[in-house]
């Protein structure tokens, strides 16, 4: 059975609209078997996308309940997640959509955009290294540690900090930037960057440049908190921090985004979404790298960010697929992109098979050492994979 519709956020202006169709039976087995059997988490929703007949497919399935807790209430298909790291995409792409409106350019030194920055290693480091992991930054520093004791830091400071953590081994740069490390620091400080630019709250400029044009049902806790009163009935619980009090639920998880943005967004971490949000911005990623949504981005544009860089896999935005022991599993192919989210969140596109997978758990509830989410994302992967190409078969 088929029935469209289903629990979109609404068209956009650059959204799929009555194009989409849904089937709900599929990957109902799928996300079960990952929250039943393999208990890679309390919540499970899983999504797949494939263009057929030019026009997307999609599937969606869920399982489990939004917290270890007997009396909370099951999850669906319109179950809000801690995006965590999915947020960086979104913030990539809102820094390419300013660089064609001429608010800003992917190659303005930081310490042009940021002021307090300019006395520190990263003042002439490019927007487009930092959004690509090429900064010859630290991957993480507790910037919060203040709260720890009761106290706040300063926003200078804290941007001092992250600014000036340069890796001892970051001695020389090329054209593309320093070795590549995985860094949330350099996406604090390319968020705020964006936010300056754009003279607005970071969370209110993701909004207005991407998730507002695709239609997708992602925003930061405050956004989505003031667009439904019963938002945080339906979000599933992370991780229970008792310094924070207890399980967390409708804030971010990420204590570095939580400290800088609160319930606003910061550039690594603190968008919320539910299975069709993510799945928009998965499709709007393929369609524009085929040239299908230039009012948007052009693909020339979009694969400004997602092009392959040398040493590694990452992406301004995105990772590309690894060669061995990838997370999108075998079915994907090497054209896939994507990212992760520690929170157990997760978004891989084909981008030549036009095929987008999405996995949201809540993998850090009650806490994050459970790791059954890296076996779960691949064997997710796979079983998307297979869907996709039975669809596109008629089976």
């Amino acid at each position: 059975m088929r029935v469209q519709g289903a629990v979109s956020r609404g068209n956009g202006a650059f959204g799929s609209g009555p194009q989409r169709w849904y089937q709900l039976h599929d990957l109902d087995r799928l996300a079960w078997e990952l929250a039943a059997e393999q208990k890679a988490a309390s919540a499970v929703v899983v999504g797949g996308s494939v263009r057929h007949r030019e026009r997307w497919v999609t599937e969606l399935g869920a399982a489990g309940r939004l917290s270890e807790d007997a009396a909370d209430g099951p999850v669906t298909g319109a179950t809000w997640f801690d995006l965590a790291s999915l947020t960086k995409p979104v913030t990539a792409m809102a820094a390419a959509r300013l660089a064609r409106a001429g608010v800003l350019t992917l190659n303005a030194p930081l310490g042009e955009l940021l002021p307090e920055v300019r006395a520190t290693a990263s003042a002439e480091v490019p927007l487009e290294w930092l959004l690509a992991h090429r900064a010859g930054l630290e991957a993480h520093r507790q910037l919060y540690r203040d709260l720890l004791r009761g106290a706040f830091g300063s926003r200078q400071g804290v941007l001092i900090e992250a600014a000036s953590a340069r890796r001892s081994d970051a001695t020389a740069s090329t054209a593309a930037g320093f070795e590549p490390i995985y860094s949330d620091l350099g996406y604090l400080l390319a968020g705020e960057a964006i936010a300056c630019a754009a003279g607005k709250e970071l969370d209110a400029v993701l909004d207005e440049q991407v998730l507002a044009p695709l239609g997708a049902a992602i925003g930061s806790a405050r956004q989505l908190r003031a667009r439904d009163a019963g938002f945080e009935r339906c979000v599933a619980a992370t991780e229970v921090v008792p310094w924070r009090g207890g399980a967390l639920r409708g804030v971010v998880h990420d204590e570095n985004a939580w400290s800088w943005s609160g319930e606003g967004t910061s550039g690594h971490a603190g968008l919320f979404g539910n299975i069709e949000g993510v799945l928009a911005v998965g499709q709007a990623v393929v369609d524009a790298l085929h040239g299908r949504l230039s009012a948007f981005l052009t693909k020339e544009e979009l694969w400004a960010l997602a092009k392959p860089r040398p040493a590694g896999t990452l992406r301004a935005g995105f990772d590309g697929k690894s060669e061995h022991g990838s997370s999108s599993g075998a079915r994907f192919g090497q054209s896939t992109i994507g990212h992760l989210g520690f929170t157990g969140t997760s978004l891989w596109c084909d981008v030549e098979r036009e095929m987008v997978g999405v996995l949201l758990t809540n993998r850090v509830h009650p806490t994050r050492e459970n790791d059954a989410i890296r076996k779960a994302r691949p064997f997710a992967y796979d079983r998307i994979g297979q869907w996709a190409e039975r669809h596109r078969a008629g089976r």
